[in-house]
């Protein structure tokens, strides 16, 4: 019996390694040939073959992976013209390394290698250089002042980026890979003996282990990593500028970066980190303070402003002054629907212009936008359909928005704009006040990296916030953030 149960169990094991088995992975186990490779890539067409007859050897390899100069100087040319007796002093140079099994050659081939199949073996030389973007300024955190230069989708270029910006032996690079079938490469960076260590290897464990098929972006490998996948709020800043990200590495934060994406990753974050802009830093403290100031206030207005007018016009016509009461209630007069009908339709008008003009061509969408929100907006006055109050209030609400420099964050504020809306129909102020309550709440629960995300509001740490609520002159920063966490506090020697 217990014969039985030792072959059933070996069985069922080697039955789930099979099932196991990364779909990504080559399952070719066979002898290492060119016939064999062959059948790995069958029905990809764009798979180029190249037979030199003199030598009795095979070329393989994606034409659009690889560098067709180095392609033609370092292979092709001196395989054309030397003769086959020659070959195995050819094969002695650096480029050429040879190939042990079918599942090395097959991922070589994928990742922009050239595979050579001669009757001596199999060898591989490195040829990796398709078409990239260049180095352009962001279209979504644009600045006035300071470099103008942004990430694009080759990890190499963005690594480059940020070592000419940080010439420190301190910097470390961890590489790992994601994905079973994109194997995508995601590196994690930060500064040695200033980050905090147990935030790299939390970091680090995270990553290795994701399970997922494909990662096409740095945004989707947030949600794979986060404390609180179903918040509404991000959890992780990312940035597609290099000095914020040297900034950030500075403060003893971690950096994760990912192939074919021009996003950073930055790690912890803070909630008041999502209303910073490179251009506090580059304009003088007091103007930086100032616009700090007043995205908090748009932040304020853009979840208040028709939240509270519709918990005022449903039950608390007794706040609104008197002279203002007159005018309101002949706007109002002609409107068939309650005020939280009504607002609830003019937010989502807006929502949908506003994904429009995101959706179409630049010049079209911006003049979707522009005429759109005058026409549906006077005509529907004129209709009646609402009060030209909440036109304001909507207009106010969504102007405010796009004051927050996060375009995620941005997303996040206006959910729960709808919520809030929600509630102060439901129940007026009391609900309004109970929708700000549990937001405040679940703020304060969330952590990022472990981090508490509300620092230094919850918990308290009156030493950080002259960098957060307000931007203080730059000899005032002398310790780094304390969400850092860094066993190296400070970071400025600057006297006043």
């Amino acid at each position: 019996m217990s014969i039985f149960k030792k072959i059933t169990q070996m069985f069922s094991a080697s039955k789930n390694q099979q099932e196991q088995a990364p779909q990504g992975t080559p399952q070719t186990s066979g002898p290492l040939t060119l016939d064999s490779i062959l059948q790995e890539f069958k029905d990809c067409s764009d798979l180029t073959r190249y037979s030199i007859p003199q030598l009795e050897a095979e070329l393989l390899y994606f034409e659009h992976q690889v560098n067709l100069q180095i392609y033609e100087r370092d292979v092709l040319r001196p395989l054309l013209n030397i003769r086959k007796e020659e070959l195995d002093d050819l094969l002695r140079q650096s480029q050429f390394v040879a190939a042990s099994n079918p599942a090395g050659t097959v991922n070589g081939i994928l990742k922009g290698e050239i595979a050579l199949f001669i009757p001596q073996g199999v060898y591989l030389i490195d040829a990796y250089g398709p078409e990239k973007r260049t180095i352009e300024q962001s279209q979504s955190e644009s600045a006035i002042n300071g470099p103008h230069d942004a990430f694009n989708e080759t990890l190499d270029t963005n690594l480059s980026l940020i070592r000419q910006k940080f010439k420190s032996n301190r910097l470390k690079v961890r590489q790992f890979q994601v994905g079973e079938l994109t194997k995508t490469k995601v590196c994690l960076l930060y500064i040695d003996g200033v980050a905090s260590m147990e935030y790299v290897d939390e970091m680090a464990r995270r990553i290795e282990a994701i399970e997922f098929n494909s990662l096409y972006d740095a945004t989707m490998l947030t949600q794979m990593i986060e404390d609180f996948p179903n918040s509404l709020f991000p959890l992780f800043q990312t940035s597609e500028r290099p000095d914020i990200t040297i900034s950030k590495l500075s403060e003893g934060k971690i950096i994760v970066i990912a192939d074919q994406s021009p996003s950073a990753i930055i790690a912890p974050s803070s909630f008041f980190e999502f209303f910073t802009t490179p251009d506090d830093y580059y304009n003088r403290w007091a103007v930086g303070t100032a616009l700090r100031l007043l995205r908090y206030l748009a932040f304020l207005i853009t979840i208040s402003m028709t939240s509270l007018y519709v918990a005022i016009t449903t039950y608390h016509y007794e706040m609104i002054p008197e002279n203002l009461l007159v005018s309101l209630t002949e706007s109002r007069s002609r409107v068939p629907f309650p005020p939280i009908i009504e607002a609830l339709l003019m937010e989502t008008t807006i929502e949908m212009l506003r994904e429009a003009g995101a959706r179409l061509p630049t010049k079209i969408g911006q003049t979707i936008g522009i005429v759109g929100g005058i026409v549906i907006g006077t005509a529907a006055v004129e209709a009646g359909f609402t009060s030209n109050i909440l036109i304001i209030s909507v207009a106010m609400s969504a102007i405010a928005s796009f004051v927050v420099p996060s375009y995620i964050m941005s997303g996040s504020i206006r959910l729960i704009r709808f919520g809030l809306i929600i509630l102060s129909g439901m129940l007026g102020n009391f609900g309004f006040v109970t929708g700000i309550a549990l937001m405040i709440i679940h703020l304060s629960k969330l952590t990022s990296l472990g981090a508490p995300y509300t620092i230094p509001a919850a918990p308290i740490r009156p030493v950080d916030w002259k960098d957060i609520f307000i931007r203080g002159p730059f000899w005032s920063f002398s310790q780094r953030p304390s969400q850092s966490a860094s066993p190296n506090k400070n970071i400025n020697k600057m006297k006043k």
